[in-house]
């Protein structure tokens, strides 16, 4: 246990993103004491914190949050990115998840190694969940990036230049390995209970076979949110609903690391730097709803001078000067948990899936059921109040197409703030689906999105710096200004 809240403390400590000493960064993030070899139910837990403080709640989602203007930068780093300056581009600016996310599919490859051929076969249970962690971190990794190393990486001492993989393999890497975990799961363990290490379903009051469930239930959503992922490439909406009949049926099973040890990154983020504010086009789309909630909901009023009132002050997004005060997010809380797959997320996943597979949908039920889980979400501060029949009633969806649009409007207000990433994805899916930025039912406003709209993030300075092969798909980092990821419309 001690030397898991080492670790805990040093996972927490990259969220400071000190550009000044990006390779201090990666030095702390680097647990030089780390045995190779520790049983597996230790070893999965400090993969679980890796994977959703340091790889989901990263750099990633906070950059990935100013591109779709559900945060708005308005200072430092932040600000860069929001007016395009470098950040987007650079190699530095990722590299710490970009490390942290091989990292830790590195562990979990050992994990997984140990548990099917290794000194634990027939430890199921962690071979299982290790697998759907591996599975979760790949395509987050291809998703951010587009192709990468991976069949040659994670050989330490033979391959130091791996070459890069095409995303549409990573992807047939990404469903099988979450097909297996499924099985692996209903599998009888002949190992202990992981019990307590498990920090993400783990509760005093389930028995194993609920605990096992759960994870059945997030390979099951994780894989209709990746068949949803593909569907400009290869669409297949039956499909989608069969996964998102076997998950979630409320929010309490949502796959969410939510514990007293980890704050929240935007909480802390906002303690460590205070750099991201609220975002005027997020609050447009919202006060263009009638009786939205979450339209001031969403956001703090400030007082910009002593004696003044306090009131809204959004930053209107790549043009409001650099500072620090504009008002910021009403939901920031230490407490809030890390969303890798939410309940609200499935529905909204189901409600589109259900609207593509027929254009004689018109029905509003679906969406209406993602709408009060959205304002019902796990967080100290929602709005559980709002009454999702009336509002949904009130937005005047009459057609099909009027469905779709609005479901991604919805889907994308769900995401504030926490699910950033996934925002990010849907908006360059749905780019690819509608086939322009004036037919995107998500309009943003930062004008400089004309020429400069970030399609992907650039490579790590670890890998661009020492292998040739990531070197030459990074050219000079513009690429992301022009380069689509495979599944989004690109070649690579």
């Amino acid at each position: 246990m001690k030397k898991y809240k080492i670790i805990l403390l040093l996972v927490i400590a990259s969220i400071s993103l000190n550009s000044c000493s990006e390779d201090v960064m990666d030095d702390i993030n680097t647990n030089v004491n780390n045995p190779t070899d520790v049983p597996t139910r230790y070893a999965i837990t400090d993969a679980m914190t890796s994977t959703a403080f340091s790889n989901t709640a990263s750099e990633q989602a906070f950059y990935t949050g100013v591109y779709v203007e559900l945060n708005a930068g308005g200072f430092g780093q932040m600000y860069n990115a929001e007016v395009r300056n470098g950040e987007p581009q650079n190699q530095t600016t990722f590299n710490n998840p970009w490390n942290s996310q091989y990292q830790t599919m590195y562990n979990l490859k050992l994990i997984i190694e140990k548990c099917s051929t290794g000194a634990e076969k027939g430890n199921y249970t962690t071979l299982g969940i290790a697998q759907i962690l591996y599975a979760y971190n790949l395509a987050m990794l291809t998703d951010m990036y587009g192709d990468v190393p991976f069949s040659e990486a994670f050989q330490p001492g033979v391959i130091f230049q791996p070459k890069l993989d095409r995303q549409q393999d990573l992807y047939k890497t990404i469903f099988a390995t979450l097909e297996d975990a499924i099985v692996n799961l209903g599998k009888t363990s002949s190992y202990p209970v992981l019990g307590t290490q498990d920090i993400i379903y783990y509760k005093l009051t389930d028995t194993e076979p609920v605990h096992i469930s759960k994870w059945i239930k997030t390979a099951n959503g994780l894989l209709a949110r990746y068949t949803l992922r593909l569907s400009f490439k290869n669409p297949d909406y039956a499909k989608v609903l069969t996964y998102v009949s076997k998950s979630f049926t409320d929010k309490s099973e949502e796959f969410k690391m939510k514990n007293a040890g980890i704050p929240n990154p935007y909480s802390q983020f906002k303690i460590d730097r205070n750099y991201l504010f609220a975002s005027k086009s997020l609050f447009d789309k919202l006060n263009a709803r009638a009786n939205d909630p979450r339209t001031t909901g969403y956001f703090e009023k400030i007082q910009i001078s002593k004696g003044a009132p306090f009131t809204y002050e959004f930053y209107v997004n790549g043009v409001s000067p650099q500072s620090q005060t504009y008002s910021y997010s009403a939901l920031l809380n230490a407490s809030n948990p890390i969303f890798m797959l939410s309940y609200h997320e499935l529905l909204f996943i189901k409600a589109e899936a259900e609207a593509r597979n027929s254009a004689a949908v018109t029905s509003t039920t679906s969406l209406t059921a993602a709408v009060n889980a959205a304002f019902n979400k796990d967080e100290v501060k929602n709005f559980s109040t709002a009454n999702a029949t009336t509002y949904v009633a009130g937005l005047n969806i009459l057609t099909n197409a009027d469905l779709l649009k609005e479901i991604a409007v919805q889907k994308y207000f769900s995401f504030y703030e926490n699910e950033t990433v996934e925002a990010y994805n849907d908006y360059r899916r749905l780019l690819a689906m509608y086939g322009s930025v004036a037919a995107h039912p998500i309009q943003l406003a930062n004008p400089k999105n004309a020429t400069q709209f970030p399609l992907r993030l650039p490579y790590g300075n670890s890998d661009v710096s020492t292998n040739p092969n990531v070197k030459a798909a990074f050219g000079d980092g513009t690429y992301v200004y022009s380069e689509k990821v495979w599944w989004a419309g690109g070649t690579r």
